[in-house]
């Protein structure tokens, strides 16, 4: 009987504590419940962060795309639109006359009779660029300087008959005029302040692509050095040359060389290639913009470039033979050969045998670099003359009189 009330005892004890138990986990998770039931009921959530309207989306979308364009946008993109339209295209017509070679020779004549003189066209490209809003344009002489008609493309399609104010082939520069006004035009920089390193920006007419879309061609690098002394090529004298590494290629003589300003600082002139190729590698040369503002300024008064003055010497680039006879240390110079009687040579105190090293600012290397640096200047110019004579360096002032 005994361990029949033990046995009942345990068993309502037992209950008693489960019951206890489930009571209290009740009551917690109700407790709970009734909590998140209060925050949801009193947070209110925020719709307008996460709203998926489509007016919101595009907006969205619209000021991304302006804030793309805008890290896109940089100094040569805008040069690049503020100068491509006053670049032009320049298509060139050009009658030259030929001699029969066979009617040249008498043997040959006999045979095929004396067809004498012929003429044949010649078609020409290149590029320029106005510089005037009355419609004053630049470009090589080799481009234009010959021509018997030109044709100016402009980039919004019109075309135009050009005339040639003056063209100067010691220089390579020409000057053409369309009549026109209101005209885009480009600034003129100042290429003596020209950066090595800074941005070269080349636009111009390559190969005739200007004809496909009246757009100019851009191609872009850095200068890559100045005063580069060239010497002579077919009677042009290029000296003081502006080098630069943006790409430059057949038609893009006579077209413009800007830096990030959008400033003139050179016209795009030569170019070295690859043996066998026609193409940019990487080298190319302009004339600097302070040079053809001088031949222009000539060109509009005159027409031509007044080089007629007279200096009375002659002179020969020193070989290595020459160079031992006078025991000098190096071949650098122009050995003074002659000095003609009461000229400005003599005036100036000039000897035979002297030797000029430098004129103004330039290094003379040879005879051809002295003429090309000679022509640099104009009647009445006083040059100032480094001369080596015998152990001494002197200076001598030589005044350019007019022939």
């Amino acid at each position: 009987m005994s361990q029949f009330k033990v046995a009942f005892i345990s068993s309502l004890i037992t209950v008693l504590c489960v019951s206890i138990a489930f009571a209290y986990f009740y009551t917690r998770t109700d407790e709970v419940s009734v909590s998140s039931k209060n925050i949801s009921d009193t947070t209110p959530i925020n719709v307008e962060k996460v709203s998926t309207t489509p007016e919101k989306n595009e907006g969205d979308r619209e000021a991304i795309s302006d804030k793309l364009y805008e890290s896109r946008s940089n100094s040569i993109t805008r040069t690049v639109n503020k100068v491509s339209p006053a670049v032009v295209g320049i298509n060139v017509k050009e009658i030259r006359q030929y001699r029969d070679p066979w009617s040249s020779n008498p043997f040959w004549r006999q045979f095929f009779g004396d067809r004498g003189v012929y003429n044949r066209e010649i078609n020409g490209l290149g590029s320029g660029v106005i510089i005037s809003p009355d419609g004053y344009i630049i470009t090589n002489d080799h481009v234009a300087g010959r021509a018997d008609e030109v044709i100016i493309t402009m980039t919004n399609g019109k075309h135009y008959d050009a005339k040639i104010i003056g063209t100067d082939m010691v220089s390579d520069v020409c000057l053409l005029k369309i009549d026109e006004e209101n005209l885009p035009h480009v600034k003129l920089g100042d290429s003596d302040k020209i950066l090595i390193g800074e941005w070269a920006i080349a636009l111009g007419n390559p190969f005739g692509l200007f004809d496909i879309n009246d757009k100019p061609t851009v191609t872009v690098g850095v200068v890559s050095s100045v005063g580069m002394n060239l010497g002579e090529n077919s009677g042009r004298y290029y000296l003081d040359m502006i080098q630069t590494d943006a790409a430059i290629n057949s038609g893009n003589s006579g077209g413009p060389l800007l830096n990030g300003l959008g400033e003139l600082i050179g016209m795009n002139t030569l170019i070295y290639t690859a043996q066998g190729s026609s193409g940019s590698v990487g080298v190319g040369f302009a004339i600097p913009i302070n040079k053809v503002k001088r031949v222009i300024e000539e060109l509009k008064t005159s027409g031509k470039v007044d080089r007629a003055f007279v200096t009375g010497l002659r002179g020969q680039t020193i070989d290595e033979g020459i160079a031992k006879y006078y025991q000098l240390p190096t071949t650098n110079g122009v050995i003074i050969t002659y000095v003609q009687k009461d000229s400005p040579s003599e005036v100036a105190g000039l000897e035979e045998g002297d030797i000029i090293l430098n004129v103004d600012k330039y290094r003379i290397t040879n005879f051809e670099t002295l003429v090309a640096v000679i022509n640099e200047f104009r009647p009445g110019d006083k040059v100032k003359l480094k001369i080596q004579r015998g152990d001494s360096i002197i200076n001598k002032t030589l005044k350019l009189e007019k022939r």
